[in-house]
């Protein structure tokens, strides 16, 4: 059985609801966690006898610490926490496991701005084998040992199988090709979308436009952009709600959802979790949400990918 997130619009009680329905373990993985309720509500299982197990990532590829606040008090309180794996240069997963019965993947951190201001999702999950696998990839990243996925169980994993899970799934478009991503550096993703429009599929991108998007990012961002569009694929921007999904969706029938941007740090160096639904109910919801956010959008009018990134683009406007 799975379940679908849409922020803002959920807000933090889907995560609140799994947290405090924990009964005997608890295990989170994330690359931000700062919302004070959610802290809060950690420390409540902890204490109730939960056994809780946090892993955090430490930095963020600037170098600017967020989490350690929250370590702190984690550490405070006697709570196992942890940095996350330093096999990989970023943690950037959003998971959390409860009782090994039901996991939460999601695109959004725990931090307050991801259930008021940005267009997210996440998916709930109990189906038994994927909930074994994130918790054993916990387990693994928790020791220090490597890990690698066994049956392919719906799950998408960096950096194992990410690229090509997502390569094959675009391949195999007939029709429609939805795409909610903030930025993209990728070239052999682009290269299958673009040779999916040139058999014939439609595609429709939202983009998050100029902001989103570190400096150094953005060569490769918009010249993909500028590639796209010169093969006339649809290029448009949402700017309310912040875009800060990942999402592909191929002929109103399945859906990837995930941490990984269309990236290739996100699929060769950094730890990143996704997952494919088939689920009709979900998909039909997925499917009205990227037709309301389409029509809130407006041509993205992509600039030059050498010109000198703007000044007025704050490290806050910044979404990873």
């Amino acid at each position: 059985m799975r379940k679908l997130v849409v922020q803002p619009y959920d807000g933090m009680t889907p995560v609140l609801n799994i947290i405090s329905g924990a009964k005997s373990t608890l295990r989170i993985k994330q690359f931000t966690l700062t919302d004070p309720i959610i802290v809060d509500s950690i420390v409540a299982a902890h204490v109730k006898g939960v056994d809780v197990r946090v892993m955090l990532n430490p930095k963020r590829p600037d170098g600017k610490r967020e989490n350690d606040e929250t370590m702190e008090r984690f550490k405070k309180m006697n709570i196992k926490a942890d940095w996350t794996n330093p096999a990989f240069i970023v943690t950037h997963e959003k998971s959390i496991v409860a009782d090994s019965s039901v996991a939460l993947i999601a695109t959004f951190n725990l931090a307050a701005k991801y259930f008021s201001e940005t267009r997210d999702y996440g998916i709930i999950t109990t189906d038994p084998e994927q909930v074994s696998q994130i918790a054993d990839c916990f387990d693994a990243d928790w020791t220090r040992t490597s890990y690698i996925p066994g049956k392919y169980v719906g799950l998408l994993w960096s950096i194992h199988d990410s690229r090509t899970r997502i390569a094959d799934f675009i391949d195999t478009a007939r029709k429609h090709l939805y795409i909610q991503h903030p930025k993209f550096v990728d070239v052999p993703i682009l290269d299958r979308i673009v040779h999916a429009k040139a058999r014939g599929v439609h595609v429709h991108f939202i983009c998050s436009g100029k902001h989103g998007v570190q400096e150094w990012d953005r060569p490769d961002t918009f010249s993909s952009f500028r590639i796209m569009h010169n093969n006339e694929i649809k290029i448009h921007v949402l700017k309310a709600p912040k875009l800060h999904a990942k999402l592909i969706m191929k002929d109103g029938e399945s859906a990837i959802i995930g941490s990984m941007n269309i990236h290739r740090r996100a699929f060769d160096e950094r730890r990143e979790l996704g997952i494919m639904i088939k689920d009709r109910p979900l998909i039909e919801k997925l499917h009205a949400q990227f037709e309301e956010d389409w029509k809130l959008t407006e041509h993205f009018n992509v600039p030059d990918p050498l010109e000198k990134a703007e000044s007025d683009i704050r490290i806050e406007d910044i979404w990873i």
